[in-house]
């Protein structure tokens, strides 16, 4: 949580007005008590009006000075915790934007939208109430116990005890309460994963009739948040109970005391009622400083976990721009080789890929195929380093990927995931994510190549029609070909296509092929596809069994020499021939 505070450091004006403007405003609340019993022993003693009025507007004048105080402090604390907080949240997605996919599929998607959201929020409020109570209450705590030694040193000796008492409570309820509020947000953590899958796989639940087991499962996760909560929320009521207790015999002890010594002559009636106002301006303050406390305990159980993220390190080294002069560039791509490489995902027990071995040279299209789970995926990713190979080496033009700068590598390799994102705004915009620069002709040759020029063409707009997040408001195939337009229209060396033509029917798919063969710059096209009739005119095609290399060859070759491709295009030729008919 310390550390967290470095984003404070613009803000050091704020951070010293507010407390100050606090402590001001405590200083004119400590005076009240005495004006009170200037009051009763002089004015009302004496019937003196024109002194009690005139103590009323003194009265008057500390309430508008404090209030004046007050805001100009929630001013600063204000603006200090929420620039914080903004700061905080810019540096934590940028962090995020730096980690591999290695580290993202650890961590996990849900954990991350709670650190950005939830937690720094609650560190947010946390800073807020520190920079406005953290001085403020111990001030007039220990303020009100000065103040009580200058009226009464008997009765004041009452605080001395009071005070003590009152800390173990507060501290201790912190101190059993920071373990479990990490435990709450923990929860709150498996809630959010649980609604998140849930409402990515409505669809899924709904035709396999899950509802029902789902709703349980979700209703263990909801009582265990539930039940943590109400366990923290049992220690920390236990605050103001123990607080009133101690206090309410505090100020019997003042009454007992401070009025045998009025019976005596040696204090007067308004220092009675100024020692009570003192002791009830602690009690305020002690409560204030228990809900400051709960509220910072849970600020700091949710700082060391925003802290947790910032000290996962990306796994992949950064831009090494200092020896950007001694890589040439990728623009002369001759070759891309795998070498022997092996790849194992975080905490998997087995190797996804093993030991594969090709080279694909400049103007070739690679076919990759396989079953579920053979890897191909994992395979391609290699290229752009979304993941690091665990053991061998995947070399560009000669140059391990690992020793270009991340930006010069991914910005000469365009990739079409399995998974078609469009992001929520224009097509043009989500077009130019690769190139903000390129012209409304490009555009449309990207989109005539991804063969999707007739889809925008019938959108109102064409291309200023707006796309909802994540392209609710398109099918299936329209989203494919649009995320391969976007790729298209970066113009890259090296085009993947991950299984990005899966919606599209067979002779789309064929439009696609041709266009990408006429592509001008000699590209290198890798085509991840499950269909033989998407990938049998490549140049080079890559079977993949369970992670291992079954065959590499040519169309013809692998049918020859390759039994796991013989089967994977016998089955579906059948299915083909069998729909044709």
């Amino acid at each position: 949580m310390k550390k967290l505070l470095i984003y404070l450091k613009d803000y050091k004006k704020e951070t010293v007005i507010a407390p100050l403007f606090k402590l001001l405003e405590a200083s004119f609340e400590l005076i009240v008590p005495l004006v009170m019993a200037a009051i009763i022993d002089y004015g009302i003693a004496s019937e003196d009006s024109s002194y009690i009025m005139k103590m009323c507007l003194v009265l008057v004048l500390l309430a508008v000075v404090g209030l004046t105080c007050s805001i100009t402090a929630q001013y600063f604390a204000a603006k200090a915790a929420v620039g914080f907080s903004a700061k905080l949240r810019n540096a934590l997605f940028k962090h995020i934007e730096s980690l591999s996919f290695t580290e993202l599929d650890t961590i996990g998607n849900s954990t991350l939208i709670t650190r950005m959201t939830s937690d720094v929020n609650q560190v947010q409020s946390g800073v807020n109430m520190v920079l406005r109570l953290f001085l403020r209450s111990p001030f007039i705590v220990f303020g009100a116990m000065i103040m009580a030694f200058t009226v009464d040193v008997k009765a004041a000796l009452i605080f001395v005890i009071t005070i003590p008492l009152l800390s173990i409570v507060v501290f201790g309820v912190m101190l059993i309460s920071i373990p479990r509020f990490k435990q709450v947000q923990a929860a709150l953590d498996k809630v959010l994963g649980k609604t998140r899958e849930n409402l990515a796989g409505a669809r899924v639940i709904r035709a396999f009739n899950r509802q029902e087991q789902e709703n349980l499962e979700f209703k263990e996760s909801n009582n265990l948040l539930m039940n943590l909560q109400l366990l923290v929320g049992k220690i920390s009521a236990l605050t103001n109970p123990a607080t009133y207790i101690i206090i309410n015999a505090a100020t019997l002890a003042v009454i007992w005391v401070a009025g045998e010594e009025v019976f005596q002559g040696s204090i007067s009636q308004g220092d009675v009622v100024a020692l009570v106002n003192y002791m009830s301006q602690i009690l305020v303050e002690l409560v204030k400083l228990a809900n400051l406390i709960v509220l910072v305990t849970k600020s700091i159980a949710c700082g060391n976990r925003i802290q947790e993220v910032f000290e996962v390190s990306p796994s992949m080294d950064k831009d090494i721009s200092g020896k950007v002069e001694e890589i040439y560039g990728l623009d002369g791509t001759n070759s891309i080789e795998f070498n022997h490489v092996s790849v194992k995902y975080e905490g998997a027990a087995e190797e996804s890929l093993s030991d594969v071995t090709f080279t694909a040279k400049k103007g070739q299209t690679i076919g990759i195929i396989g079953g579920t789970g053979s890897g191909k995926s994992t395979l391609v990713h290699l290229i752009p380093r979304f993941y690091d190979a665990f053991s061998g080496t995947v070399k560009i033009n000669g140059k391990d990927v690992k020793e270009y700068p991340l930006t010069q590598l991914r910005e000469k390799v365009g990739i079409v995931m399995q998974k078609a994102v469009l992001f929520k705004g224009t097509i043009a915009e989500n077009l130019r994510w690769g190139n903000e620069d390129a012209t409304e002709d490009q555009l449309w040759a990207a989109l005539e190549t991804a063969q999707a020029k007739d889809v925008v063409e019938k959108k109102e707009g064409m291309l200023s029609y707006k796309i909802e997040q994540g392209g609710r408001n398109l099918s299936g195939g329209q989203k494919q070909r649009l995320t391969i337009a976007r790729a298209l229209v970066k113009d890259p060396d090296i085009l993947i296509l991950d299984d990005s033509a899966s919606a599209l029917d067979f002779a789309t798919d064929a439009r696609l092929r041709k266009a990408l063969k006429e592509l001008p710059g000699d590209k290198t096209v890798f085509i991840v596809s499950q269909r033989t009739s998407s990938i049998q005119h490549a140049d080079q095609i890559i079977v993949l069994d369970d992670g291992a290399v079954a065959g590499i060859g040519t169309h013809d070759t692998l049918l020859e020499n390759c039994d796991v491709y013989r089967e994977i295009y016998e089955s579906q030729f059948k299915a083909e021939e069998k729909g044709g008919r």
